[in-house]
């Protein structure tokens, strides 16, 4: 466990910049334990005040979590979600950082993340091409997504853009870790078309057979294949249905493993999710938050092709 020890304190003194008199909470469930340990053996090898806090892991992406874990959140002043479902999109994450916590969300984190791929990133490239996503989306209107034939169009006019880079050093900073992506809340009711999705679901992993989603004035109303129907479960009522999130990986070094933590960042992929946006932005919440990740699409923001089957095309984009 040596190695995954290193590399968690690696994250603590990159990611969060931890400081000796700070407090920290490791959130786990049931499930993910084992990979959660190595962060609290990492904070206590550090000499931080730290407490390890386990609930049983049913419960879905969105949903709140127990009231003892929203209010260990608060008390800390760096709290790790390493959990199998997310809470990044949760009126808990939102109240906490408010208090001042820096929170990191690890949903499906597992050791090999911990080891390779978008945890070895260059924070500062992150940093230079989620700013730039970022302030793209935030002065656009209009987006159109075109994969295989297929076209989905919606509207982010007067939504504000999210960078998430990993980078979480100041006072009620949160986001994922590892990260690398800019998303904003797509108008709730202006999405309509189909969208293939190749890369991986939320809870679902990797996708088995490419899943066309068809939304209608922003509500997914039929979706194919096996993980096209569980996605339709796992999202459940109309809310749960409701286009919540465009975004746009931003990480070269991240890899689709099925776990969306990271396949959500890889460069050159958009993901678009559904249920609960009002934490970012939308308004609203539906207790579940699924994303689905689309590789090499072609991307028109106001009109202008700004990714060709994956390929940025903008000559003013950072260097990677």
């Amino acid at each position: 466990m040596t190695n995954y020890i290193d590399n968690a304190i690696k994250v603590f003194e990159n990611n969060f910049d931890l400081k000796k008199d700070e407090k920290v909470v490791i959130i786990t469930d049931d499930s993910m334990r084992e990979v959660a340990l190595p962060f609290y053996e990492a904070a206590c090898k550090k000499g931080n005040e730290t407490i390890f806090s386990q609930f049983p892991a049913i419960y879905k992406s969105g949903e709140e979590p127990p009231a003892l874990i929203a209010q260990a959140m608060k008390d800390a002043d760096v709290a790790l979600c390493v959990t199998q479902a997310s809470l990044t999109h949760t009126r808990a994450k939102k109240e906490a950082a408010a208090t001042g916590t820096r929170i990191g969300t690890m949903p499906g984190m597992t050791l090999s993340m911990l080891e390779k791929g978008a945890i070895e990133a260059d924070p500062a490239t992150i940093q230079k091409l989620t700013k730039y996503f970022t302030e793209l989306l935030e002065r656009s209107s209009q987006v159109k997504i075109e994969k295989d034939g297929e076209v989905l169009t919606f509207s982010i006019e007067g939504r504000k853009g999210i960078p998430s880079t990993g980078i979480f050093r100041e006072k009620g900073q949160a986001g994922n870790v590892p990260s690398g992506e800019a998303y904003i809340a797509p108008l709730e009711d202006s999405a309509n078309g189909k969208l293939i999705v190749d890369g991986s679901i939320a809870q679902l992993g990797k996708v088995d057979k490419p899943v066309t989603l068809s939304v209608e004035n922003g509500k997914l109303v039929s979706a194919t294949e096996k993980q096209g129907q569980a996605l339709l479960e796992l999202l459940g009522t109309d809310e749960g249905k409701t286009i919540a999130e465009f975004g746009i990986g931003t990480n070269p070094s991240a890899r689709i493993t099925g776990v969306v933590l990271e396949d959500e960042k890889v460069f050159g992929t958009i993901h678009i999710a559904f249920g609960s946006n009002k934490p970012f932005g939308g308004i609203t919440e539906a207790g579940v938050h699924i994303d689905c990740v689309v590789q090499e699409p072609t991307v028109w923001i106001d009109d202008e092709k700004i990714m060709e089957k994956g390929k940025v095309l903008d000559p003013n984009l950072p260097s990677v």
